[in-house]
């Protein structure tokens, strides 16, 4: 005999229907999906058909190297003038080495020094033991986690380790083993350069917002606050008799890509560059997938595309090297790029000088080729 469904048992049954039914629901216009046009509500959608008439004004259009250094004259103020300019002073370094530590195959560095009034930057300085002074001095970028320390050997509870783990794989010390010196700083809004509240959140836990946010209110960027670090860290690595300056290159992956490629754009005395997990279209990475507010300077697209900011580096030497499955820096833009950023240096006679690897992996650092290119540019013993 069947039994009997209580007032009790029908209300729940009812509730569940109701939850299953607005768990399918997506919004305002289900139902009228025969009578409007979805696609002209969605705003990446939008925001790619913008693109298709961006002007890139300052795009490379160049057949001579007297146009290209012309061409490159009037692309780097204008970015300049986008990242929001630099300060006209540079303050007083007032360097301080906090601690030294040696390791079997190199020695650690930790040090401090001013970048602007009231802004400091931590680094640490990793030079080979089996080679003398003095050592080509490479300045090393962390991607976003948990800041420098990610890329010189020191694990999440403060303790040294020797297995090179993470998407970032210690590439400090891998700088060192090449017999370069590593100048490994500590990216604004992360590790120990974050406000209490950040801090508090936990050590993965970035700063990007507020400061990235906060660099927009002022008419200025992240990715210019991160340069003129990188400039400063030049002016550091002057001050120092085991390095030479002459002989300075600067690497890093994703956001330590980003600023690694605007730095050396615009830093004249960056000799050689290799750009990890960043180089791609603005079209393909930056407008039609979801990144922190760091990565963004407006008005770019009305100038240039990002293998135009790259081709401001020709012809001094470039690496780039991509992940086959990368899926926020897509790898078919990336070797578009690239394209494009080599027939700058065709033009600049500098085919040499100019490197891509794309590699069987995400989202994480390689250094197979790139890391030789480096040693081999930069005149490592």
């Amino acid at each position: 005999m069947a039994r009997r469904i209580s007032r009790r048992e029908l209300g729940l049954a009812a509730l569940g229907s109701t939850a299953l039914a607005q768990s399918s629901y997506t919004g305002a216009l289900d139902g009228f999906e025969t009578k409007v046009d979805l696609a002209a509500f969605d705003p990446v959608m939008f925001s790619q058909r913008r693109y298709q008439r961006a002007p890139l004004r300052l795009t490379f259009r160049a057949s001579t190297r007297r146009q290209a250094e012309a061409w490159q004259r009037r692309l780097r103020d204008k970015l300049v003038e986008l990242l929001g300019g630099f300060p006209r002073e540079r303050a007083p370094l007032a360097p301080q080495t906090l601690e030294v530590r040696e390791f079997a195959a190199y020695r650690r560095e930790k040090f401090v020094f001013t970048s602007r009034p009231g802004l400091m930057v931590l680094g640490y300085l990793l030079t080979p033991k089996h080679i003398p002074p003095p050592y080509a001095p490479v300045i090393c970028i962390p991607g976003h986690g948990r800041g420098v320390d990610d890329i010189v050997g020191i694990d999440d509870k403060g303790r040294d380790r020797t297995d090179k783990s993470g998407y970032q794989r210690d590439f400090a010390i891998q700088v060192a083993e090449h017999g370069l010196a590593a100048v490994a700083i500590e990216p604004l809004a992360f590790g120990c350069r974050r406000d209490p509240r950040n801090k508090r959140r936990g050590l993965g836990h970035s700063a990007c917002q507020p400061a990235a946010g906060a660099a927009l209110l002022f008419g200025e960027t992240m990715i210019g606050w991160r340069v003129w670090d990188v400039m400063r860290t030049l002016d550091w690595i002057e001050t120092r008799s085991e390095l030479d300056p002459r002989r300075a290159g600067c690497m890093g992956i994703s956001g330590g890509g980003t600023a690694t490629l605007f730095a050396a754009a615009l830093e004249p005395r960056i000799q050689a560059a290799f750009v990890s997990g960043y180089l791609n279209t603005f079209r393909d990475s930056i407008l039609s997938l979801a990144h922190c507010l760091d990565n963004y300077v407006p008005g770019i697209l009305n100038w240039a595309e990002m293998y135009d900011v790259a081709g401001l580096i020709a012809p001094r030497a470039l690496f780039v090297e991509s992940g086959e499955r990368d899926e926020i820096f897509p790898v078919e833009a990336s070797r578009a790029s690239f394209a494009r950023v080599r027939e700058i240096y065709r033009i600049f006679g500098a085919d040499e000088r100019i490197e891509q690897e794309i590699f069987p992996g995400g989202h994480e650092f390689h250094g197979k080729r790139g890391l030789p290119f480096l040693a081999r540019h930069l005149g490592a013993a």
